[in-house]
């Protein structure tokens, strides 16, 4: 009886330091882990939030890149971090979504090791041909591949990424039998793409930009339910004839946290991380990589990925795609 009376009596004083924590966060740095390599738009992505948050929260923010295994390798990382708003995590949808459907083993499970802060912002995927390719719009394009049934290929850049799935939805919804060639990364898919050792790939506007404004590229559609700002004149896969949301998934870079992170702290960061996205140098960073800001609520994440994920799970179904 005396150990149950003495644990009584330290609950509410437990329960004050741990309010005054909460209270008093951060009073150290905190550690944002991207799961990328330094250099890339992802880091980019990170260091500007960073820069903008440790304004507002009054410690800095310090970026840790982690990336490997498609963006999983950082993302464990943080899954497996003490739950106590001092160690975040910025991500890749692919991370959060395509692998639970690829591989047979992972060392974390998103709703139960990790909790939703924010949307940052997102990709849309541009499909461009080779300026060799005799089709100037998606009808020409669909009947010159079925004219060349079993001989054309596609590029993406990498197995099971967002490109991917869609090129190869396209491919087996439309009977066009096409072949994937898959890079390790999307610089060398738009170089063999601009040199027409594949003639067609799916990509990001940022990286394709160049290439389309040269002629060297053409963009027949682009994914999502808008067209972008900077390819006005480019229907979405929608509007040109590619129907139903398997047409439709983009590319997010998200904001996580550990499971059990106390929710004031989750607050907090959700708020500041909210307002440094849409901060007027952030956005223009993010248009700089071919990005547009979200700065979602931790709810509109949860509802967006719940309705997202079959879809990617049946886009993965689809493309017959598997990892160890």
């Amino acid at each position: 009886m005396k150990h149950i009376r003495t644990l009584i009596a330290l609950t509410p004083l437990a329960c004050a330091a741990a309010c005054q924590a909460q209270a008093a966060f951060p009073s150290r740095p905190i550690t944002m882990v991207v799961a990328a390599p330094a250099g890339g738009a992802t880091d980019a992505v990170g260091r500007s939030l960073a820069d903008e948050m440790s304004k507002k929260l009054g410690q800095p923010v310090v970026i840790d890149n982690k990336p490997g295994a498609s963006s999983m390798l950082g993302t464990s990382t943080v899954a497996r971090a003490q739950p106590d708003g001092y160690t975040i995590l910025l991500t890749l949808s692919a991370s959060i979504m395509n692998a639970q459907f690829m591989y047979t083993k992972m060392a974390y499970d998103v709703k139960r090791d990790l909790a939703f802060v924010s949307q940052i912002a997102s990709a849309s995927m541009v499909m461009a041909v080779n300026k060799d390719v005799p089709a100037r719009n998606m009808k020409e394009f669909l009947a010159w591949s079925q004219q060349n049934k079993g001989k054309v290929s596609y590029g993406s850049f990498g197995v099971g990424t967002t490109g991917h799935l869609i090129s190869a939805y396209l491919s087996n919804s439309r009977n066009l039998d096409m072949t994937h060639v898959a890079y390790k990364g999307e610089a060398p898919m738009i170089q063999d793409l601009i040199g027409g050792q594949v003639p067609w790939g799916i990509g990001s506007v940022g990286t394709l930009s160049p290439y389309l404004a040269d002629g060297r590229l053409r963009a027949l559609a682009v994914a999502g339910d808008a067209r972008m700002k900077e390819l006005p004149d480019v229907p979405t896969m929608a509007e040109a004839g590619l129907t139903g949301p398997e047409f439709k998934p983009t590319g997010w870079i998200v904001m996580m946290a550990p499971a059990h992170t106390p929710a004031p702290i989750l607050e907090r960061i959700e708020k500041e991380v909210r307002a440094a996205t849409q901060a007027p140098q952030v956005k223009a960073r993010f248009q700089f990589y071919g990005l547009t800001a979200m700065g979602t609520s931790a709810e509109e994440f949860r509802r967006d990925y719940d309705a997202t994920l079959p879809v990617i799970q049946r886009l993965i179904k689809t493309a017959g795609v598997t990892a160890e």
